[in-house]
Order: C-alpha cells, then structure tokens, then sequence
C-alpha cells in the first residue's frame, strides 16, 4: 500500500510499504517519540495513520498520542470544514452563513478573531455548522487531515465483556498478529478509509494480474485515462477502447471510452488503435 504510513515507536514490519510500530510503555519515551513524528514530513504527507494499542491496558497511550498529534495540528479523522476566507485589499469583512451555526460561531466572533490575525479585510462564508476551532484550524491554514484508525492487539488475551468495551469505540480493529485473527479485515479497513482503488490490469488472452494492482484514488473518480496514463503516458495516445470487467461495468466485459469511471477491483484489458 503505497503512502500509507502507520505510527508508533517500536518498529515492525506488517507488510509491503506498511510500518506498524508498538507503543512503548513509558509515557516519556512515547511523547518524545511521538513529537520526533510530528516533526517528521511523513506527519503531514502520509494517507493514514494506524496506532496500535494492547487490548489488555488502559487506553493511557491513546490519548497521549490523541493529544500529541493534535497539539501538532493533525485533525484525526476529520474533514476540511467548508469555510471559505478570502482576504482583500479593501471593504472590510464580509460575513455570510449558508448554514445555521450552532456551536459559538457568528459575525463578532469572527471579527474578533480575524482582528487577532490582524485582518480587516476579508469575505467569509460558512457552508457548514463549524466551531471557532475550526474555523482558526482555516486561518492557521496548515492542519492535517489524516484518517487514523485504532489497531487493539492482543484480543486473545482479554474477555468478552473487555471487547464488548472495545465494540462501542469509532475507529478501531481488533486483532491478534500471534494468531492472525483480523488481519484481512484490516487491510480492507484501510484500503476503504484511504479512499483507494485497486485496477487489475490484463493482457489480451491472457488472465489477469492479480499480484500488482494499479492503485488510484476514489475521490478522483478515476476514468480509463487516468489508468492510461498511471501506466504510461504514452498509452493513451494509442488507446481504442477497453474492455472492463466489475463493478463499473454494465455487463461483463463492457467495452469503454477513456471517460469510463472505475470501480474498486475492476479488471481493464487495453485495446489500441490498431486493434491490438
């Protein structure tokens, strides 16, 4: 999995291009780990963050590193709010709710705090029901907004009644790595929350590669073009048509235009121009 880069201090290796670490048990160690991270570009750049956790202890680690990675300006597991700021030269501040805001936003906070930031000038418009620490987190203009998913190890170790604990929290997978309970559902966990799409490519009579998928971004909506021309760039300028077998398409196979949307998993046999 390309970019995906999980987080804790004791490093091991749970797969191709995945770095799961272990958190350690002195708090002080953690912290200065987790600030070493927090420094570090991969913070910023990676798709998701995983933290692994005991299953069988207090989830003290969990909020130290909840608390450290928000101090550095990491939003885990939430969105872009929708605020627009557009600063001017001139005409003052200019303030507009799309949505009814109830959690202590209004016109003279606003104003309030874009004095703070020393700006007089300025067009706002809220399309959603923000707090003021979001819409700060849009001023400062250099938050992180990373998925971060719970990894709680060790569940063999702990009772029912312990899990139905576990159940009732957001964001997290329990598993065993000794007994490699859980470990495909968490790849499919990740693949999911990081928005990614896997393509299989095939040659003309011959089966599909299964071992090295083309991997694309959902929120892209990826056409055949794109698949093009993460292959190579020159492909598309010899592209016909393809054919497609999945989720995508109509019928199994379909043959598709360069516009073709492509699904998770979806099978692609490039045609060219000369009918090869």
């Amino acid at each position: 999995v390309s970019n995906v880069t999980p987080y804790c201090t004791e490093e091991e290796n749970c797969g191709e291009n995945i770095h799961c670490c272990c958190t350690l048990s002195d708090p002080f160690v953690l912290t200065s780990a987790l600030i070493f991270f927090c420094h570090s570009s991969t913070a910023r750049t990676c798709n998701m963050i995983l933290v692994v956790l005991d299953a069988g202890k207090p989830l003290t680690h969990k909020k130290i590193i909840e608390a450290e990675l928000f101090s550095f300006g990491i939003r885990m597991n939430q969105k872009p709010p929708k605020i627009k700021i557009v600063k001017k030269e001139n005409g003052g501040i200019g303030y507009q709710e799309i949505v009814k805001q109830t959690k202590g936003m209004n016109s003279d906070v606003a104003r309030v705090i874009l004095k703070e930031y020393r700006i007089s000038c300025a067009e706002i418009i809220l399309r959603e029901d923000v707090s003021v620490d979001q819409f700060i987190d849009v001023l400062e203009d250099n938050r992180a907004y990373i998925p971060v998913l719970y990894l709680f190890n060790k569940i063999d170790s702990i009772t029912i009644e312990e899990m139905d604990i576990l159940d009732a929290m957001p964001n997290y997978v329990p598993l065993s790595s000794q007994h490699g309970w859980n470990i495909e559902e968490l790849m499919e966990e990740v693949w999911s929350r990081c928005n990614m799409l896997r393509i299989y490519t095939k040659p003309k009579g011959q089966i599909p590669d299964y071992d090295e998928p083309v991997i694309l971004h959902s929120e892209r909506n990826p056409s055949i073009e794109e698949f093009c021309m993460r292959l190579h760039k020159s492909i598309i300028l010899e592209f016909s048509h393809a054919l497609v077998w999945g989720k995508s398409a109509k019928h199994q196979p379909q043959r598709c235009g360069k516009e073709h949307i492509l699904q998770d998993e979806d099978i692609v046999q490039l045609c060219k121009k000369s009918g090869g």
